[in-house]
């Protein structure tokens, strides 16, 4: 039984029987240190609100995390086992042993990991220690998706029609499905992150995909319990920001818009949803609010909506009880610290803020950044980050990372390297900052999403706001339009390559040693000598002429026109800010050697060349490995499950393979027909990116 109170300042709030009986008497439980049960960006973003408050922090550590940035952050710090999360993250006994051994009072567990753990909840409650996130059974309600569907329906939150079913047999799987009608949605019941999601499109789809939905669920979430939902073709993810208090309190902190995703996971968030109307977006939190009453809701919490684009109707499609990824955003437009407000409620104070007095201004956009390649499908990648440059931290921007230059990005977690969130007075000025703030925010030695993003932020599309979940997937051709390279940019990469060679060759501290280019001091060079280097960019290969003259250089691209240029230049390290004059056209940017590539970033992100340098031609007898005869990694993973062994016959298009990376599954085919030959790796081995798994006669 749901009571409604109409405020003064207008809206309402809305109380459960629970909260009417009285949740005033809560006992304080002041937390002056708090170990945070997870890693990376969501750990460093955590331990910052906790020194500012006077907290002590307590971190934990797998094998691969040992010199991590959320380790060097802490006051303290464990190892809680090996790089898997199964065996280390996901150790909720043994991190809870940790926090009791540390003195801690309270568990912050970020988001992903333990954070919707029931069990993990429950035991925290039983031995004593706070949880910072709700009441297990909180979690237990909004985590079985189909669970979470019937208690929203009696809350009067709207739900979209599916089946959520205890009978899951392939044969009434199937049958819900015809009725539902194609296409529609599997989801894994206790799935998240787009994890166990799978879009049937017809009926002959559907049970190969329930089954690869419930490979991965089982994997994620030791669970394969699927529901069926009528796919929306053109929805908007639309989510509310609650919270709540043991006091009875709850409110919401306005909207975001996830609308914008690759394989299902978001990729680029904002706040406020655009288009919305004040009416609208009022009907939305109290719906949520609704939401968070109906399962007694304690703390930070999202309540997540399927907005139809045409008509905007909004129907509920599921709850996550803990601190979202996004989160950030929803600090920009309301100036809240919602890691700070958690940290309250679970001691038992009451709300920082009553609904009347959260206001929003502004407009605020998170991008996130992931070692992946968009032109690839987004796989995921892993490496070291060999050289990074992030924006400046300010009012207006703010970087949420957890790894520095040097660090690498392992293949046994997310691939997220960061989250760029910027605020502007507007939705138009806050977009252009995210573009410019995303030119400033450079990576080399490491494919990233970064030029994608500063793509998808300048699509018109995007700009006026019409976006939904199969945005990416509706302008494909004009999110990946074939790159023109200027030739200056050439000669730019060309020149940035010379001088390194010269610095190398004179040395850091000044050595006489030379090249034929270069002076002792200066780098000024002989007149007569000159120098062809070919840059090879995607497909394409170029080939830039130098002339050395007595102050300056004479540069043509691929016998094209001779241009006079010179060249300014500050090194460090292995990078050089340049200041290039090239026939009276003055520009400067920023270049990075690593090994062979040059990576040059401007104001449409970076472009990278690799030099190619001459090679002797490989004798027959060592060639002839990877060709249309193998089945290689299309990214460093777990080669979880071989289908095939040595003698087997296969079909062009035959699953031989799976390989996990990045927490996700992939299903590795056959190039072609043929006879397996030999599988060098055995099942559970650490593959990287090209290894042959699979060879063929």
């Amino acid at each position: 039984m749901f009571h409604k109170l109409r405020l003064a300042a207008g809206g309402y709030r809305y109380f459960s029987d629970a909260c009417a009986r009285g949740l005033q008497n809560v006992p304080r439980r002041p937390i002056n240190k708090m170990l945070i049960a997870n890693r990376g960006e969501i750990a460093c973003r955590v331990m910052r609100t906790a020194n500012r408050l006077g907290i002590r922090t307590v971190a934990v550590f797998s094998d691969a995390d040992e010199k991590s940035l959320h380790v060097k952050m802490a006051n303290e710090s464990y190892n809680i086992g090996p790089p898997a999360s199964q065996k280390s993250y996901l150790r909720g006994d043994y991190i809870l042993e940790v926090a009791k051994k540390a003195g801690c009072q309270a568990i912050h567990p970020g988001y992903g990991f333990l954070s919707e753990n029931v069990e993990f909840a429950e035991l925290c409650q039983q031995e004593g220690v706070i949880f910072i996130g709700p009441p297990a059974s909180a979690i237990r309600d909004m985590g079985i998706k189909s669970t979470s569907k019937h208690i929203m329906s009696a809350a009067g939150v709207p739900i979209i029609n599916g089946y959520h079913g205890e009978d899951q047999s392939d044969e009434r799987l199937i049958e819900e499905a015809r009725k539902i009608g194609f296409p529609l949605m599997i989801k894994a019941v206790r799935g998240g992150g787009g994890k166990g999601m799978r879009i049937a499109e017809t009926e002959s789809d559907f049970i190969p995909m329930l089954q690869s939905a419930r490979t991965e669920s089982e994997k994620a979430f030791g669970d394969t319990v699927m529901l069926l939902e009528r796919y929306v073709r053109s929805p908007r993810h639309v989510e509310v920001q609650v919270f709540a208090d043991h006091h009875g309190n709850a409110v919401y902190l306005y909207e975001r818009d996830c609308s914008v995703q690759r394989r299902h996971q978001k990729i680029i968030e904002e706040a406020p949803a655009p288009g919305l109307s004040e009416e609208l977006r009022a009907k939305l939190g109290e719906a949520a609010v609704r939401a968070a009453k109906a399962v007694n809701y304690v703390g930070a919490g999202t309540v997540e909506f399927i907005l139809d684009k045409e008509d905007l109707s909004f129907h509920f499609m599921e709850m996550n009880t803990r601190l979202q990824v996004e989160h950030p955003i929803t600090e920009m437009i309301t100036g809240t610290d919602l890691v700070e407000w958690q940290i309250k409620v679970a001691s038992g104070e009451p709300l920082p803020a009553s609904q009347e007095n959260i206001r929003k201004r502004g407009h605020a956009f998170e991008a996130r950044i992931y070692a992946e390649d968009p032109a690839g499908g987004f796989l995921p990648g892993a490496g070291p980050l060999q050289y990074l440059s992030t924006p400046a931290p300010s009012a207006t921007t703010r970087v949420e990372t957890g790894v520095r230059q040097g660090d690498e990005v392992s293949i046994h977690y997310d691939p997220m390297i960061a989250k760029l969130v910027v605020w502007g007075e507007n939705r138009a000025s806050s977009l252009q900052l995210l573009v410019e703030q995303l030119t400033n925010y450079q990576i080399a030695g490491l494919q990233t999403n970064i030029n994608f993003l500063i793509d998808l932020a300048r699509h018109e599309h995007f700009q006026s706001a019409d976006v939904h979940t199969g945005f990416i997937e509706q302008h494909m051709a004009t999110l990946f339009p074939k790159r023109i390279v200027p030739p200056t940019k050439l000669v730019q990469m060309a020149l940035a390559y010379v001088l390194n060679d010269r610095v190398q060759s004179v040395g850091v501290l000044g050595a006489k040693t030379r090249g034929p280019f270069e002076t002792e001091y200066s780098f000024r060079s002989n007149y007569s000598l000159s120098r062809s280097i070919q840059i090879k960019l995607g497909e394409d290969t170029y080939t830039v002429d130098i002339k050395t003259l007595d102050d300056s250089y004479s540069v043509r691209v691929d016998d094209g026109k001779w241009m006079k240029v010179s060249v300014r230049r500050k090194p460090h390290a292995n990078r050089f800010l340049l200041e290039i004059n090239i026939e009276g056209h003055v520009s400067c940017f920023n270049t990075v050697i690593t090994g062979e590539n040059v990576s040059l970033f401007d104001e449409n992100g970076m472009i990278e060349g690799e030099i190619v340098q001459p090679r002797f031609l490989a004798t027959e007898s060592s060639m002839g490995s990877l060709d249309a005869s193998s089945v290689t990694a299309p990214m460093p993973g777990v080669l979880d499950k071989l289908l095939v062994k040595p003698g087997d016959t296969v079909k062009i298009g035959a699953p031989v393979a799976v390989l996990i990376a990045m927490k996700m599954e992939h299903v590795l085919k056959a190039a072609k027909d043929g006879v397996v030959k030999a599988i060098p790796n055995a099942e559970g081995s650490n593959v990287r990116k090209g290894a042959v798994l699979i060879s063929f006669e």
